[in-house]
């Protein structure tokens, strides 16, 4: 698999998975039996599809591994500040700051 379709792959994943994750929160802190169905269903579905996107590819995922962890990153909180107008504090953008650094390296030093 190419790199960029690599990266679009765990970028779609990454976004299936803190998609499915809000809805299960959404689903926790929703009063309306209903509502609580329909976000839990829905999280159990994205979520589903995040485990089909980031398993099916024939890869090593342990190797890409670094570069997931730092999209993820991003993305969740991309949607904590979408779907719960929460922003990150300087600590979790410090800290932030080195887990996409780190995925940089991951994905882009070559050594030996």
């Amino acid at each position: 698999m190419r790199s960029g379709v690599a990266y679009l792959v765990l970028f779609v994943a990454a976004a299936l998975e803190a998609g499915g994750d809000a809805f299960l929160r959404l689903g926790l802190h929703t009063e309306s039996a209903a509502a609580r169905i329909g976000f839990f269903l829905a999280g159990a579905v994205v979520l589903f599809a995040y485990g089909v996107t980031v398993n099916a590819p024939p890869w090593d995922f342990g190797k890409l591994l670094g570069v997931y962890v730092s999209l993820f990153f991003v993305v969740a909180q991309i949607v904590n500040f979408v779907a719960f107008a929460a922003r990150p504090d300087a600590a979790t953008l410090i800290g932030g700051g080195l887990i996409v650094a780190g995925g940089l390296v991951v994905a882009f030093l070559k050594v030996g």
